[in-house]
């Protein structure tokens, strides 16, 4: 272990809670960095949280504005002699040794002024952290050869939340995420994963060689509902609208229709629904909002007679991962039922015990989970906020990926216990990531703005404490959907190009 400076006596240090160092000349220390001193209780872990330089000879501005007006303050005194600097340290905790094995306990005595610094012992820091040697490996522990390695019960069981502004970085955080699972042995235990694909980055992991045999692709235009699916219940959180009148009275039809297709062996659809509520006796005022309900559920084919796609009790498998590339569909709409219905169907499987544990990741989740909204227009939040309160009791585990926190529920964000901050700029962003994850102090609040690509904090019960993480490289080839920019351009043009020739052909040859 590297030497780094010798414990200070402040007016506020040294405490149980921070204290100072001074650095010894050419020291390596770094901000973030872990490091470790002692007291009668034992090690004493912490972090250094920011670095000050100082200089006796440039404490008075007046008197080196006045120096400098005849040379440099230099060339009258030996300036580097006095120049020194000081770590300003945030104490975590102790390791007291018990037997052969350390173990992590509370500081009540702080480090005594002199007690020599140096950088944490990574074989100790492993353990003071919370890393595991079958976690899931998502990079480094920046300014540390330590892998990250995340425990994936305290990771996932209680829900996560990744957040950063657009170009930070959070698909390829969650690739590398989804490459661990997919990765991931038998015998350290295997879940399934069913990711909601907005934008449809993550079906390129269906093309990668080593991933593809593992992963199954279901584009938007491709999802459907079996009739017989279609209950009171799911039609009340889809159609807020309808009274409870004319719920039960809908609920009366699906029963008759239900029984009907049972004892004659017949498949209704949606169409034949709309022609039982015409026919029936309910009061106009109840039959018709329950009509333009259907209406709307026919127009946006949703809803097939037999057919259920994706197939979640055959497709919903440990170590695999199944993708709802919704980037076909335009409908908005469209979109929150499809997601409203997946969540709702995955969390009463999972209830049955009907599929191995589940990890549902929603992508851009401020669109399905927003914080200000009605309820007829967001018929997805319910189920949402359903699975973040009570998800972990059943093994269904909820990911959240947003670029603007402060739309997304606050139900969902605050039962998220576990955060991964990228980099985010906007001050209400910033604001309510503070107020909402547990462990973010404003000093680290202000270093989110600064994170490059590639670097995050890990916040939360994934971690004992904070920590920042230079997110490993993908494994996987990542294909884009579309093609690039410039090539969509030429073709365009190429194409405008030869439309322009061929009417000039098109009018000589007419003339």
């Amino acid at each position: 272990m590297n030497g780094l400076g010798t414990v200070i006596s402040t007016e506020d240090s040294p405490t149980t809670l921070e204290y100072s160092f001074v650095l010894e000349e050419k020291s390596p220390v770094k901000k973030g960095q872990f490091v470790q001193t002692t007291s009668e209780e034992g090690i004493v872990f912490g972090y250094v949280a920011e670095i000050t330089r100082a200089n006796r000879y440039f404490e008075r501005a007046e008197s080196v504005a006045e120096y400098e007006k005849e040379a440099p303050v230099s060339s009258h005194f030996p300036i580097k002699s006095w120049e020194y600097a000081v770590a300003q340290v945030r104490v975590l905790g102790r390791m007291e040794k018990m037997g052969e094995r350390f173990m992590q306990q509370r500081v009540s005595l702080p480090p005594s002024p002199g007690t020599p610094v140096v950088s944490a012992d990574e074989s100790l820091l492993k353990d003071f952290v919370g890393f595991m040697d079958n976690g899931l490996m998502l990079g480094k522990l920046q300014n540390h050869d330590v892998e990250a390695r995340i425990d994936l019960t305290r990771l996932f069981q209680k829900h996560l939340a990744i957040l950063a502004q657009s170009g930070a970085g959070k698909s390829h955080l969650a690739s590398v995420m989804l490459e661990e699972l997919l990765d991931r042995r038998l015998e350290d235990g295997r879940i399934a994963t069913v990711i909601i694909d907005i934008h449809g980055e993550y079906s390129g992991f269906k093309r990668d060689p080593s991933y593809g045999r593992r992963v199954r692709v279901v584009n938007g235009s491709e999802i459907c509902i079996p009739f017989r699916q279609l209950t009171p219940g799911m039609f009340s959180s889809w159609f807020p609208e309808v009274s409870g009148v004319g719920r039960n009275e809908l609920g009366k039809i699906l029963r008759e229709m239900s029984s009907q297709e049972k004892n004659e062996r017949r498949l209704f659809g949606i169409t034949d629904l709309i022609k039982r509520v015409e026919g029936s006796s309910i009061r106009k005022n109840v039959q018709e909002p329950i009509l333009r309900a259907l209406y709307e559920l026919k127009s946006i084919n949703l809803i097939s007679q037999s057919k259920e796609s994706p197939a979640f009790r055959k497709q919903v498998i440990p170590g695999e991962m199944l993708v709802l590339d919704l980037s076909d569909l335009e409908d908005m709409r469209k979109k929150k039922l499809i997601v409203s219905y997946a969540a709702n169907r995955l969390f009463k499987l999972r209830m049955k015990g009907q599929v191995p544990p589940v990890f549902l990741l929603v992508e851009e989740a401020h669109n399905f989970a927003p914080e200000k909204a009605k309820m007829a227009h967001n018929p997805s939040k319910s189920i949402i906020e359903k699975i973040a309160r009570e998800g972990r009791k059943f093994g269904i585990c909820l990911g959240v990926v947003s670029q603007r926190p402060v739309n997304l529920s606050t139900t969902t964000l605050s039962q998220c216990n576990t955060h991964v901050l990228l980099r985010v700029t906007n001050p209400n962003d910033l604001k309510h990531i503070e107020e909402s994850a547990e462990g973010i102090d404003s000093r680290m609040a202000r270093s989110i703005t600064s994170l490059k690509v590639g670097e995050g904090i890990i916040v939360g019960e994934a971690v004992r404490y904070p920590i920042f993480v230079e997110i490993r490289d993908r494994k996987s080839r990542k294909f884009e959907k579309g093609k690039p920019l410039h090539l969509q351009a030429i073709e365009y043009e190429s194409a405008a190009s030869k439309t322009d020739e061929e009417d000039e052909e098109e009018l000589e040859a007419f003339l």
